[in-house]
C-alpha cells in the first residue's frame, strides 16, 4: 500500500508579464486571499431592513449628542436621495449608497464623522468639507457638538454624489463591449 498525498487540484493563471502561476504554489507561500464572502447587508440582498435597524441601534445606542446628529444627517441623506440604500458595513459602519458608495457616517468622541466616497470630485461651493482635504479621493465633514448643520447645503451635496455615482465610468462601457465582441 502506498501512503501517497492525497492530489490537489492546482489551477493555472497568467500573470501580469505573461508567465503562469498555480494555485497549489501561490498557497504554499501565502499569496492567496481568503475566499471569504464579503459581509455587507444590503436591501438588495435582503439586509436593507437589518441594517436600518443596526443604523436605528446606533443612533440610540448613542444617547448624546452624537446619537441626534447622526440621526439628522440620516435624514437628510434619505431626504436628497429617497430611495437611497441604507447598508451596515466593516464591523459597524453605517453607509448610504445609490449605484456606490455616497457617505459614511462615524462616530467618535469628539465628531460625528461624514465621509464621501467620492468627495474630492464633488464641488462644495459653502464650504461643508472640513476633514481629509488632503486625499485624492475621499472628503468629510466633521460635525461637532453644537454645530448647527446647513441642510440645504448637505442635502445639495448629497445628491451631488448620487449623480456622480450614476455617470458611467470612462472606458467601463468600451471595455465590456470589446468583451462582447471577442466572444461572438
Amino acid at each position: 500500500m502506498s501512503s501517497a498525498a492525497p492530489k490537489t487540484r492546482a489551477t493555472a493563471r497568467t500573470t501580469k508579464g505573461g508567465a503562469r502561476a498555480d494555485s497549489s504554489a501561490r498557497k504554499e507561500t501565502g499569496a492567496v486571499k481568503s475566499a471569504q464572502p464579503r459581509r455587507t447587508q444590503t436591501a438588495e440582498q435582503g439586509g436593507g431592513d437589518a441594517a436600518s435597524r443596526q443604523i436605528d441601534a446606533r443612533i440610540e445606542s448613542l444617547a448624546d449628542w452624537r446619537g441626534e446628529v447622526l440621526g439628522r444627517i440620516r435624514a437628510l441623506i434619505r431626504q436628497a436621495v429617497p430611495g437611497v440604500v441604507e447598508e451596515w458595513k466593516w464591523r459597524g459602519v453605517p453607509v448610504w449608497s445609490h449605484a456606490g458608495i455616497l457617505c459614511t457616517g462615524e462616530s467618535y468622541k469628539e465628531v460625528v464623522k461624514t465621509t464621501f466616497a467620492k468627495g474630492a470630485a464633488l464641488d462644495d461651493p459653502t464650504g461643508l468639507f472640513n476633514a481629509s482635504l488632503d486625499g485624492n479621493t475621499r472628503r468629510a465633514i466633521d460635525f461637532r457638538e453644537g454645530e448647527k448643520i446647513d441642510a440645504a447645503a448637505f442635502k445639495a451635496l448629497v445628491r451631488a454624489a448620487a449623480t456622480l455615482n450614476e455617470r458611467p465610468r470612462p472606458g467601463v462601457r468600451a471595455a465590456a463591449t470589446a468583451k462582447k465582441s471577442k466572444r461572438a
